[in-house]
């Protein structure tokens, strides 16, 4: 029989943007920030020197906050290993969001996560204790990628680029607006029927381990700082038990996934034999050029148009035809490498990383984020190219 679930209730509205909830002798004040608001910075701040608690709770896991705080951090990055690991397109897209909100940060003079930082040093100056309550990052990251289909993981990365090349301007009152509840919540529903495999471990897995481990914080009087958009569901899992062990494993590859993984490779390999035993190989001939000139071509093609050496032009022309036939081995992990070795990324390269990427030219400026752009190019030409060849080679059956 399952325990009976704590009792929970509203206390207060302290403001607009601070819930208090109490759960028996415990006080929990959860301030609802945007991560490029000064408002913000200011209001976390006034409430930790207001209520002084034993504990502050912050949006961060030890690796964002060594981001923030750690200013060498990149010369820790190998290349070669994110490629060879087959991280390329994931840091791309970290990258990518990460320039975006210094984007905004920048149009509105506060550095992203400022109000998480400003709460760290408030805790500092009142004597709480401070405790990290996110989710690792990387586990987020991998969670929310393997929920996400190779094409809409294109999608992704491309529309978070776009947004960071875009000229619209945000100003701050729009920034605020977007903190209250009506709006968010609105932002959210349409955020979930749009991309509900992302809003599930980006947002609602996190809901639930931040209030468990806001929960858990030592002390009658906890004060934690997270984004807006987290509010209303760590209010809705507020009292509830939350298995943070299991919202911590890294997904396994699913069963059809595997299947599929192997699905064009196994018919096009099939259509080869088939084509092999007729008309003296003439079909299989056919086939072959069917196959290899939309891998080649495509894979090509886009390699070239994201800035790739010449040398990694030719190996995406040679490569994805038999990468495209391996699902173990990417044309964007063999390319990238090759791009890597050619444009030989330094560790200024790096840590120039956070000042180039404010804009596409940046992008393409920096050798190090030149690499990642390669092999998301090269990634996505070959993808294109596979099931343009495997619809051709297939057609030739008839």
């Amino acid at each position: 029989m399952p325990p009976p679930a704590r009792t929970r209730r509203w206390v207060i509205e302290a403001s607009e943007h601070v819930a208090v909830l109490r759960d028996g002798a415990k006080t929990y004040w959860i301030i609802g920030t945007a991560h490029v608001s000064s408002d913000s910075v200011r209001e976390v701040r006034e409430v930790i020197e207001t209520v002084r608690p034993d504990t502050v709770c912050v949006e961060l896991c030890k690796t964002r906050y060594e981001s923030l705080t750690d200013e060498s951090r990149w010369k820790k990055l190998d290349i070669f290993q994110v490629l060879r690991q087959g991280k390329g397109l994931l840091l791309l897209a970290n990258l990518a969001m990460g320039a975006y909100q210094r984007k905004l940060g920048a149009e509105l003079g506060v550095e992203p996560g400022a109000e998480l930082l400003e709460g760290a040093r408030a805790a500092a100056d009142v004597g709480a204790e401070l405790r990290l309550v996110d989710r690792e990052i990387q586990v987020t990251l991998r969670r929310t990628w393997a929920n996400v289909g190779f094409l809409k993981k294109a999608e992704l990365v491309g529309a978070i680029l776009t947004a960071t090349v875009s000229n619209e301007k945000i100003d701050s009152t729009a920034i605020e607006d977007l903190k209250a509840r009506a709006q968010l919540s609105e932002m959210l529903e349409e955020f979930a029927r749009i991309l509900p495999e992302v809003k599930a471990p980006l947002i609602d897995e996190r809901d639930r381990y931040m209030i468990s481990g806001v929960e858990e914080a030592p002390g009658e009087r906890v004060v934690a700082v997270v984004g807006a958009a987290h509010v209303p569901g760590m209010r809705e899992a507020f009292g509830s038990t939350v298995d943070r062990a299991a919202l911590d494993e890294l997904p396994a590859p699913s069963r059809w996934g595997k299947v599929l993984k192997w699905l064009i490779p196994g018919l096009v390999l099939a259509a080869f034999a088939v084509g092999a035993s007729r008309q003296g190989g003439q079909t299989l001939e056919a086939m072959l050029y069917a196959w290899i000139l939309p891998n080649s071509i495509a894979c090509a093609v886009l390699t070239a148009l994201a800035g790739g050496k010449p040398l990694s032009i030719i190996t995406g022309f040679i490569a994805s035809p038999i990468t495209s036939l391996n699902p173990m081995l990417g044309a964007g992990m063999v390319v990238g490498l090759v791009e890597a070795w050619s444009r030989r990324p330094t560790v200024q390269d790096a840590e120039n990383i956070n000042r180039d990427v404010q804009s596409l030219r940046g992008f393409y400026r920096n050798p190090f984020t030149r690499v990642l752009l390669v092999v998301f190019a090269s990634t996505l030409g070959s993808a294109l190219g596979a099931w343009v060849g495997a619809t051709w080679v297939i057609t030739l059956l008839r």
